[in-house]
This record gives C-alpha cells, structure tokens and sequence, in this order.
C-alpha cells in the first residue's frame, strides 16, 4: 500500500495567500469564486488586456481582479491554468518557472479538436509540464464540474465530504496544492506522481463520480504507481 492520504490539516494560515487563475471562462471564474470564499486574494487573466474582461470577472468574481498573465503568474503563491487544453501552447513557460501550477484542464475532443503533442503523451498533464519544464505542475480541479465545485464543498470533518485527488512529482508543490484543495472544502488524497493523473481524466471512474476520502483512495489503489519521469 503506498502512501496517497492526506495528512494536510487546510489551515487558514497555511503559505497560500494569492491564487492566480489564467482563464476566465467558467471553470476558472467558479474557482475564483470559491478561492475568494476561502479567503484567498484571487488575480485573473486571459491572453490579452485584463480590460477585456473587466466586466466578466467583475459579474462573474466579484472581489477577485483582472490582470495580465504575467501579473497573475508573479503575484500568484499558486497559479490555475483554467483555459481550453488545445491553448496549453500559448503559455509563456518563463511566467510559470519556479511557481506551483495547478492543472485543471482537460482534453475535449469535440472542442479541442485535434493536439498533435497529446498522442504522444502518456498524459495531459504530462505533456504540459514538457512544456513548462520549470513549473511545479500538479494536476487536480479537472474531475470536479465547475459548478460542482461551489454546490459539493463541505466544512473539514464533514461525513461522506467530496475528496479531489492530487497528483505531482514535487512533493512540496503536492502538500502545497493539497492544502488548497482542503481550504476550498473538499478532502484531499495524494495520488501520488504527476503521471498518475491519467486516473483522474476523462473516462476514468475517478473524473465520472463523486467519491468521498475511502472511495477515492479505494479508487487509486487499484492504479499502479507509475515511476517519476
């Protein structure tokens, strides 16, 4: 049995002060709403001039702020990448060097069409972090439906509360990314290396149920452990 349980406490006064999120469409809007009802200082951008979505951010977050890119890759302690996976290539890797990156995205093929980059990939997640190598990437948030998110959250200790699993070769960036997760309200599980985040995208039982902490971990047993690349 390999260590995947969270031993995080989510504390309020853990290290996370700023989520950045890069993506204003609904899923990055509804993880800004629920990051500022946790407390959080909440920046978000998309590819152009945060006047641009001024107004969406402002109707759809309100307290979080429309910034660049670069101001929400520097300001954030983590970064969210919220926007369409077919756009993963148009990421500066240098803004995300250094910087814990949350994964959230996942792949549609009816709306991302065709990724050449994926089919030789082992994961979505994998190919990402190929190309931003200096990113701390972790993958979690993409097996929760954005509207999810805000109805499924529950105080810590909560029977039967939704758990989000949690997977990244950073072991610092993992326990980082975990305490957010038990902050926005949901039990986090260590899922081990970023590889393993192919249980957790679409298709899987993983990403098609909602699964408290034993179910999930029950879930992840049965994935082998891939070994860190």
């Amino acid at each position: 049995m390999h260590p995947r349980t969270s031993t995080s406490t989510g504390t309020p006064d853990g290290g996370t002060a700023t989520i950045g999120i890069l993506g204003a469409g609904r899923v990055g809007t509804a993880v800004a709403r629920q990051a500022l009802r946790a407390g959080y200082r909440v920046l978000v951008a998309a590819s152009g001039d945060p006047a641009d979505i001024e107004l969406i951010v402002e109707v759809m977050a309100p307290g979080a702020t429309a910034v660049t890119a670069a101001e929400a890759a520097r300001a954030g302690d983590v970064v969210v990448l919220s926007l369409p996976l077919r756009k993963f290539d148009t990421l500066d890797p240098d803004l995300l060097d250094g910087k814990v990156v949350i994964d959230a995205m996942n792949y549609w093929a009816e709306t991302d069409g065709d990724v050449p980059t994926l089919a030789a990939a082992p994961s979505s997640s994998e190919m990402v972090q190929d190309f931003v190598p200096g990113a701390r990437l972790v993958k979690t948030l993409n097996h929760i439906g954005y509207h999810e998110l805000e109805s499924d959250f529950r105080p810590a200790g909560t029977p039967e509360r939704r758990a989000l699993a949690v997977a990244g070769d950073d072991g610092d960036a993992r326990a980082t990314v975990m305490d957010v997760v038990e902050r926005l309200g949901y039990d986090a599980v260590d899922a081990g290396p970023l590889a393993a985040g192919a249980a957790l995208e679409p298709g899987t039982e993983v990403f098609t149920g909602r699964h408290d902490r034993a179910a999930l971990e029950r879930l992840l047993e049965r994935v082998p452990v891939p070994a860190t690349r």
